[in-house]
């Protein structure tokens, strides 16, 4: 059985790995052997080896089942960071952008690594604020080395910045009916959204997070990898089924929030500024990467901002086609994929500022070489259901 009780200051115990040797593979998720078995078409994503889509389901029996059961995708791929020492949240605090001083121990938070000179997006991350000298945090899978050595660069002696990638699965249970799944497991379900409690599955510690990137109900389980396989079995024997679940249909899930992916509507070249995400930027405190650089471009405005597009006919946009008004530029699709849901074409956009474009207004993606009429509007696509 599941109980809840073990130390909430305490991480499960990590796995061992070797850097070196990792750093010369494309990494697989200790569940690889399970998706194999269960039909999964892989893909490389961020320099692992990770499920796509499932024969016998695909992306949009899988996206549906998120949005009305629950499925369950192996995110693994991301990366987990943990710092620690005298002082570590309030380091921490000073290098990422959101105010960690907001949230207590057992919460966790949505923040941004920007560059100090430019304010550009590093990563986007998710930060869990264990105890005073205690964070544990999840960047995305291209960019933890990056983070980390950014992390370690700026660290003072007190403070421990360990690489733990490969040490942790993490396992997204999402969808309206998440939380009878893993009360059928004992597991806890009634904590708050953006908030974690620990727990154990036959001796196996981990950390039942209520986090997710569906827009849905949801939780994330951060499991010791040497210890997956059963986690994952054992959500798969109880009831109610669930549906595992490729990136695939994690990206069409996430798009219709108007959740930003980095490297796409997020980099070093797309402030938060630009990408509407200044909800996550502690403005008032007195230091983190890039508040120079982000508070000049809030003060002056961006010169372009992340807008949400719909498809007025057939068509599906995709990230780089060109947004225009007429025959001038207007922006650039950054995401775009075919709503499941609505079942029309839908995008992310960074549009010009001088265009003055309002929601509302009617502007031409380039698809296949053909002017398709989209309508701008404010994300998300579809009504959220997180709470």
């Amino acid at each position: 059985m599941l109980t809840s009780g073990a130390d909430p200051g305490k991480l499960p115990p990590m796995t061992e790995v070797t850097p070196d040797a990792a750093a010369t593979r494309l990494r697989r998720s200790p569940l690889h052997e399970r998706h194999t078995a269960a039909g999964a078409k892989f893909a490389p994503f961020g320099g692992w080896e990770m499920p796509l889509e499932y024969t016998g389901g695909g992306v949009l029996k899988e996206h549906t089942a998120v949005r009305a059961g629950v499925g369950v995708f192996d995110v693994s791929h991301l990366g987990k960071a943990r710092v620690t020492g005298a002082g570590a949240v309030d380091f921490v605090d000073a290098c990422l952008s959101n105010d960690l001083g907001r949230i207590g121990a057992g919460r966790a938070q949505y923040t941004l690594c920007c560059d100090d000179a430019t304010g550009g997006v590093v990563d986007d991350l998710i930060a869990y604020r264990y105890a005073d000298d205690h964070v544990f945090l999840i960047p995305n899978a291209a960019n933890t080395t990056e983070v980390v050595r950014r992390l370690r660069a700026a660290a003072p002696p007190s403070v421990t910045v360990t690489d733990e990638h490969e040490g942790y699965a993490v396992l997204a249970v999402q969808g309206p009916r998440s939380a009878d799944l893993l009360a059928a497991l004992g597991l806890p379900t009634e904590h708050g959204y953006m908030s974690f409690s620990p727990a154990t599955l036959d001796g196996v510690e981990l950390t039942v997070c209520r986090t997710g990137y569906t827009g849905e109900l949801g939780y994330e389980l951060v499991v010791p990898a040497a210890q997956a396989v059963p986690v994952w079995d054992a959500l798969f024997a109880a009831e109610p089924a669930p549906r595992a679940c490729g990136l695939a249909a994690r990206d069409t899930l996430r798009t219709e929030m108007g959740y930003p992916l980095h490297g796409q509507d997020l980099s070093l070249e797309i402030t938060p500024v630009q990408a509407r995400a200044g909800w996550a930027v502690g403005w008032d405190k007195p230091a983190f990467w890039g508040r120079d650089a982000l508070r000049a471009e809030k003060a002056s405005g961006p010169g372009r901002t992340l807008r949400g597009l719909v498809a007025l006919e057939r068509g599906i946009p995709r990230p780089g086609m060109t947004v225009r008004v007429g025959d001038t530029v207007v922006g650039t699709i950054t995401s775009g994929t075919f709503s499941p849901t609505r079942k029309e074409g839908i995008a992310l956009a960074l549009i010009d500022t001088a265009a003055a474009l309002a929601d509302g207004d009617q502007v031409e993606v380039d698809i296949r070489n053909r002017a398709t009429p989209m309508r701008l509007t404010r994300p998300p696509f579809v009504t959220p259901s997180v709470r």
